[in-house]
């Protein structure tokens, strides 16, 4: 249970949130004049040049090529994911309504396809796959607590979770599992969930973290720098309406798991909480 305080608090950022992903008008070019639109359409399906554009995009990853291309990137991947994340709103509303559906082309839910280059050795300017993050409202980025879609040709998968969140943020965590390990538990090892999931993912530490009991049966729990679940599915499995529901129905087995984490966190999972 949280206070009133931080309720109020989340009431407001959903307010705000909800504002921002009105339907919005993409700014018309001469690049993306065809694919200017008020809205994003009902979802149908991915396309099938959605991963198309993906596949090419892999063989010609530069800045020339993306700017020949980028009224179908707009037409082909864009628009049918700012659908998906539109259409994605009421179910993930019926699962904890303080995880936001952004539909906006940008500051949303849609990560950006443009890659940051500054420290790492590969300068690929763009991201070969498409992806969706859809945030609790307390959040500021792609650390923060969030049910998560990836797509690129060689694999659909969805889930959620928080990646490689602050030292703070983690010691809540692990606090919280060594608190309450029978929640834990089941909430992560349930048969619903493993049909799903199979696991919890993430990166570990090769030794517990201190103050933590190297001899706890949780340990290897305790050791991980991120948590999260995935589903992985076949690329078919983009093609059509139903999509949303598959994703959604996996939303809705770890839905445990994600209360675990904004309880551990002192964030509301859900706004009358």
């Amino acid at each position: 249970m949280v206070d009133s305080k931080t309720r109020k608090k989340a009431k407001a950022v959903v307010k705000k949130a909800t504002a921002k992903a009105a339907p919005v008008k993409v700014k018309a070019t001469k690049a993306n004049s065809a694919a200017a639109h008020q809205a994003p359409a009902a979802f149908a399906g991915f396309p099938p040049d959605f991963l198309g554009f993906f596949r090419d995009l892999a063989k010609h990853n530069d800045r020339e090529w993306f700017a020949a291309n980028k009224a179908r990137y707009l037409a082909s991947v864009q628009q049918p994911t700012l659908a998906f994340i539109a259409a994605m709103d009421i179910p993930l509303g019926r699962i904890a309504d303080c995880f936001i559906a952004d539909a906006r082309p940008s500051g949303g839910s849609m990560f950006r396809i443009y890659r940051d280059t500054r420290f790492g050795h590969d300068k690929t300017p763009y991201k070969e796959h498409a992806a969706c993050q859809f945030r609790h409202v307390a959040g500021k980025d792609a650390h923060a607590p969030g049910f998560y879609v990836h797509l690129e040709p060689k694999e659909i998968f969805f889930g959620g979770g928080i990646w490689r969140p602050p030292g703070p943020v983690l010691q809540q965590i692990r606090e919280a599992i060594v608190a309450d390990p029978e929640r834990w538990r089941s909430a992560t090892r349930s048969a619903g969930f493993r049909r799903r999931f199979d696991t919890i993912a993430g990166d570990s530490l090769k030794r517990p973290p201190k103050g933590f009991d190297p001899d706890d049966p949780l340990v290897e729990d305790l050791k991980r720098t991120s948590y999260f679940a995935v589903q992985k599915v076949e690329p078919s499995k983009i093609g059509g309406p139903g999509f949303v529901g598959e994703v959604s129905r996996a939303f809705q087995a770890m839905a445990p798991f994600m209360e675990f984490l904004t309880d551990a966190l002192s964030l509301p999972f859900h706004l009358d909480d």
